[in-house]
């Protein structure tokens, strides 16, 4: 791909595809490029682009700069964020988000040495990763006693909300919460779908981020706050976008900065009785 080609617009309609996608405004030479990553010989290919990541071809990959080592996801090439990055590209679009943090965390705090809470929360963020990875999260952040994932259709598919919440009892299977004796840090998580901006904020390309805005953002983190430990609370927008949540409790809750409670569905993952 010929950075000198590319028009103010353009990374903005590749991310666009990126996030959502319809390749439908894409240059034909990148539809080509996609094609032919797709023969190279060579396996753990970017999920989006088919560059392959070891073999024969990955040398001459990484020279074009679509290598692994994505800070999103290792499973995808590093070449769209860093455009992105480049060039302060953002959209509005569609994602589902999960958000899941640890309750209790102040407390733990107070009851642990510091090397003994950084080992706790070290053991979350590594068994949070690895399901955000798998199930093809771009990894918004990991935080505090916080992580977030987004779901966006262009890398997950259209199912993305049933994406989210299958992979928030996957991260509540790994910490423990189907466990006879408990779970080794309870955690609690929220899943919304809507609409949301997705793209780089920052004051350069080095020190730029890549998140997610709006009030979208803001309602799955206080759905995730308001979960108790083992418990999964899904908005109804996500439910209507296809998330499965056979089994849940339909309830009503009350969420800082709204004026009326709104209805969601939760789930509860814990030991089989």
């Amino acid at each position: 791909m010929d950075e000198s080609s590319i028009v103010p617009e353009w990374p903005e309609v590749l991310w666009r595809a990126y996030l959502t996608g319809d390749h439908s405004h894409l240059k034909p030479m990148v539809l080509g490029v996609k094609r032919v990553f797709s023969l190279l010989p060579g396996h753990n290919r970017c999920r989006v682009c088919n560059a392959p990541f070891n073999g024969p071809a990955s040398v001459v990959i990484n020279l074009l700069g679509f290598g692994a080592g994505s800070s999103l996801n290792p499973t995808l090439c590093k070449r769209c964020e860093t455009i992105v990055k480049e060039h302060n590209v953002g959209i509005e679009t569609e994602v589902t988000l999960l958000f899941a943090d640890i309750r209790g965390s102040t407390a733990l705090a107070e009851q642990l040495s510091p090397s003994d809470f950084h080992q706790l929360i070290d053991r979350f963020y590594k068994a949070a990763t690895e399901v955000l990875i798998d199930s093809g999260a771009l990894i918004e952040k990991l935080i505090g006693d916080e992580v977030a994932g987004i779901y966006a259709p262009g890398i997950v598919g259209p199912n993305h909300a049933a994406c989210a919440v299958g992979a928030a009892r996957a991260l509540l299977v790994a910490t423990g919460h189907t466990d006879p004796k408990g779970p080794w840090v309870g955690v609690g998580a929220g899943v919304h779908t809507g609409q949301a901006f997705v793209g780089a904020v920052g004051s350069s390309d080095k020190m730029s981020v890549i998140t997610v805005l709006g009030d979208t953002a803001n309602t799955a983190a206080r759905l995730a706050s308001k979960a108790d430990v083992g418990q999964i609370l899904v908005s109804m927008t996500c439910c209507m976008a296809g998330a499965e949540t056979s089994g849940a409790t339909p309830m009503t809750i009350e969420l800082r900065g709204r004026a009326e409670p709104i209805p969601i569905q939760a789930l509860h993952v814990g030991p089989a009785v």
